[in-house]
């Protein structure tokens, strides 16, 4: 009598454990077929096609093209007997440093920018301008990222206006908008009387804060709504720009800009080749010649001895 006593319980406990069972099967059965719905359903277009109140600001060292564009206009310059071997030193040292470290130095963008508008200084802008042209040709068409360049793209198919915003002087800027089939660049003003360079500059350099800014301003004459329009770089220096607009964008991002992109759950695109180079800010690309290699041996060195 005692074995039989304990049966029904038993059978009662193992009702129980099946219904529990069927419960929590019926649970994950609705979560999944949710899950499959939401997998299913398209994803809703990107860019919007027809929205003329958006548009896309793309930065351009290091997200549209490889390297600085400032650096490779001096280059440029140089072979064209604008200025000595000296100075081409140092714009080699500068742009060996940014591919390397894989973020812009204000102090190395600064001596670039004073050793631009010194080198310029007395020339024409139409002169520049002609000469910008052939500089693009020579050292930056090849260095254009093809992913950037197809993010860009997609904007334009979809019927919405793409500039660049850069640090570099607005009129490389504007060549390489206008090579790219862009819309037009904000870009860093120097200063010309009677088309003619001063040395100075007009304001400030577009860097960082001064970038939201003229977003800011360009979006207000355009009738834009910041919500619904896009903006791409790879620097921590451009987030005043990236938190302006509805779609932020981190390309080859800078590791200050990627913790920052991930903490906020922003999209991240890396079109660079070799992830463990890219995680410590190696260019993989090649290109970079014995010059950086040898740098990078010594910046490596030098970390494991300290």
């Amino acid at each position: 009598m005692a074995a039989l006593g304990w049966l029904p319980p038993r059978r009662r406990s193992a009702t129980a454990r099946s219904v529990l069972a069927g419960e929590a099967a019926a649970e994950a059965a609705r979560k999944t077929s949710r899950q499959l719905q939401l997998l299913a359903e398209p994803e809703a277009e990107f860019p919007v096609r027809g929205d003329v109140r958006a548009a896309a600001f793309f930065d351009l060292d290091n997200t549209v093209m490889q390297g600085a564009a400032l650096f490779h206009f001096g280059r440029g310059l140089y072979k064209r007997k604008f200025f000595q071997r000296r100075e081409l030193a140092r714009f080699a040292w500068q742009q060996t440093w940014f591919r390397l470290a894989g973020v812009e130095d204000p102090e190395h963008m600064q001596d670039a920018r004073e050793s631009a508008l010194s080198i310029v200084r007395g020339h024409r802008v139409s002169e520049l301008m002609t000469i910008g042209e052939e500089i693009y040709d020579e050292y930056m068409a090849d260095r254009i990222w093809p992913g950037t360049r197809a993010l860009a793209q997609a904007h334009l198919d979809a019927g919405q206006k793409v500039w660049l915003v850069t640090a570099a002087p607005v009129e490389t800027a504007t060549i390489i908008a206008r090579r790219l089939g862009l819309t037009g660049a904000l870009g860093t003003v120097a200063e010309s009387v009677d088309g003619v360079y001063t040395g100075r500059l007009v304001g400030e350099p577009l860097h960082g804060p001064a970038k939201a800014e003229a977003v800011r301003a360009l979006a207000s004459k355009e009738g834009l709504d910041l919500e619904r329009c896009a903006a791409y770089s790879d620097s921590h220096n451009d987030i005043p720009m990236l938190s302006l607009v509805g779609h932020p964008y981190a390309i080859n991002p800078d590791a200050q800009l990627r913790r920052y992109a991930r903490e906020r759950e922003w999209r991240l695109r890396d079109y660079r080749t070799g992830r463990k180079a890219a995680k410590v800010g190696i260019p993989a690309a090649a290109g970079v010649g014995a010059l950086a290699g040898g740098t990078a041996a010594a910046v490596a060195l030098h970390r494991r001895r300290r």
